[in-house]
Parts: C-alpha cells; sequence; structure tokens
C-alpha cells in the first residue's frame, strides 16, 4: 500500500479531495469524586483501559461513543456528555496507516456498570490519578495519564460552569 492517505472527493461544487480516515474513540468516564473509571479483560491482555472502540458509518462522534459507553458498560449507565479532551493520529495497521484517535469525556451520573459486548467478563474498576500514577502494571496504549489528568481538570471545570450549555443526560 502506498504511504498515501485515503481520500473521498466533493461533488459538486468543486472538486475537493477529503483525507478518510478510520475513528477510534474513547471514553474517559469520570465520577463526582474525580475518578476514572477503566476496564481490564483477562481474555484480551491488554492492561487496564478505557471504553474504547470504532466510530461506524453514518454516526456522529457523540452518537459512536455514547454507544460503545453503553456496550462496554451496560445501558443502565447515566453519563453526560461534555466534550472531547483530546484528539490524535496514530498508526493502526498496515490496511489502516491513519487512524484518528478522539477521547471524549462523559460525567458518570450512576447507574449499574455491567461489562458487555467484547468486554463480557470484564473486571471494572474507579481509579484517582494517585492511583494511576502508583500503578507498575502497564495500562493499555489508550491510558494516557497526562491527558487523563486534563479530563480530569475539565470535568471539575464543566461542571461548575453554570452558564456553559451542556448536553442533556443519557
Amino acid at each position: 500500500m502506498s504511504g498515501k492517505q485515503p481520500f473521498i472527493t466533493t461533488s459538486s461544487p468543486h472538486l475537493r479531495q477529503f483525507s478518510a480516515s478510520a475513528v477510534a474513540v474513547q471514553a474517559i468516564l469520570v465520577n463526582k469524586e474525580d475518578e476514572i473509571l477503566l476496564l481490564y479483560s483477562p481474555s484480551r491482555n491488554h492492561g487496564w483501559q478505557l471504553v474504547s472502540g470504532a466510530l461506524e458509518a453514518g454516526e456522529t462522534l457523540l452518537e459512536g461513543t455514547q454507544r460503545e459507553l453503553f456496550e462496554e458498560l451496560g445501558t443502565a449507565v447515566k453519563a453526560r456528555p461534555l466534550g472531547v479532551v483530546h484528539a490524535q493520529t496514530f498508526h493502526f495497521d498496515e490496511s489502516v496507516r491513519y487512524m484518528i484517535g478522539i477521547y471524549y469525556l462523559f460525567a458518570y451520573e450512576g447507574g449499574e456498570i455491567r461489562p458487555g459486548d467484547d468486554m463480557v467478563g470484564s473486571e471494572y474498576r474507579w481509579w484517582s490519578m494517585a492511583d494511576l500514577e502508583a500503578w507498575s502494571t502497564p495500562f493499555h496504549a489508550t491510558v494516557i495519564p497526562w491527558m487523563l489528568k486534563r479530563a480530569v481538570e475539565l470535568h471539575d471545570l464543566w461542571l461548575n460552569q453554570p452558564d456553559m450549555p451542556l448536553q442533556p443526560a443519557i
């Protein structure tokens, strides 16, 4: 495969090429104690990880991230979307040379967590930043400490802004 990014071309009025990238979505779920939810699947053996998956055709960024949240944590979970914390491009494999990874922040508002979909049988745990920094076992590549620290700071900032319009809870 060539080193060029796949593209799509507009039809009118001016022909223009846009890159066409696969999109990975990660949901950062933060509770009122400023802890982040991570999952661990012994069968996948990737270490503790965020809720993650791929954006499907026809989904918006928020729809895809919410779908992954429900698939991996169960439909009883209540989470309020706050916004995007980080985006990056990374090499996925030889077929998908460039993938865009987008980290979306959610405020946990209750509901039973019941890992499902490809995370059935997984453990879950709420992690403080101190827990994450002290942990000696490797995390999955999606767990980036500086970015999770930013997520907790944004969680607190966004939740404490009375005039900031937030999307409704799901």
